[in-house]
């Protein structure tokens, strides 16, 4: 089996071991920092029940609402599960924030197995906002981005039309305008961009992610996607 991380922009309270001090048990989600010189950055992590029973055996990284929800009931992930949490006073969208979530990424490839060529990235609402700005600045990390009921630049619309892009948004959205998302698929199409997707839940408000990461077509299709293919 290939080594695996899916990035998640998602929120939770946490403060707890750093990430070069130790790693949590096997098939368990809990809360770390990672120590940061622009500020600690809190985060949920979970390891596959599997992890290091094969030496060369690397995984997969998600979020709260989704895998992360899904990781803190018990149920099993075929992936290692990284959840940023957001400051009270911060946003994922601006620079600081941008390079704390880089380091933290490169922290958790380093300590843990993982596979580079499938680093995937995901987020809802604010992180969903937060999915689309890190995607730009760093295209060539992803293997695949799913921004949820978010929004993003259409300027950076060049930046992200090599990447496989599956975007969900409820169309009764009264949080984040559903127009938000409809703006970015059409300019990256417009830019030569053929890998986007775009699912309009329909009669469904700013909630649209408990549907979303409920779609076992998603993680079907997103675990296919490779970096190296991107590029």
């Amino acid at each position: 089996m290939s080594r695996i991380i899916m990035v998640s922009l998602i929120f939770v309270i946490s403060a707890l071991p750093n990430l070069a001090e130790e790693l949590p048990a096997p098939g368990k989600q809990v809360e770390m920092t990672l120590g940061d010189a622009e500020g600690d950055v809190d985060y949920l992590i979970y390891l596959p029940a599997q992890y290091g029973q094969e030496k060369d055996t690397a995984w997969p990284l998600v979020a709260k609402w989704g895998p992360p929800k899904f990781a803190q009931r018990g149920d099993s992930l075929p992936f290692i599960l990284v959840s940023p949490q957001c400051p009270k006073e911060g946003q994922w969208r601006d620079d600081t924030r941008h390079r704390q979530l880089n380091r933290l990424l490169e922290a958790v490839t380093d300590l843990c197995h993982v596979d580079e060529d499938r680093i995937y990235l995901t987020g809802l609402s604010m992180g969903g906002y937060g999915s689309w700005t890190l995607a730009a600045k760093y295209p060539n990390r992803f293997a695949a981005v799913v921004p949820v009921c978010g929004g993003g630049d259409p300027q950076h619309a060049d930046k992200l039309k090599s990447l496989p892009i599956w975007a969900f948004h409820g169309d009764q959205d009264r949080a984040v305008p559903f127009r938000k998302s409809v703006e970015m698929i059409d300019a990256i199409r417009g830019a030569g961009g053929t890998k986007v997707r775009f699912t309009s839940l329909e009669h469904v408000g700013h909630n649209c992610w408990s549907s979303t990461y409920a779609m076992p077509e998603l993680y079907s299709w997103m675990l296919k996607q490779r970096a190296s293919a991107n590029r």
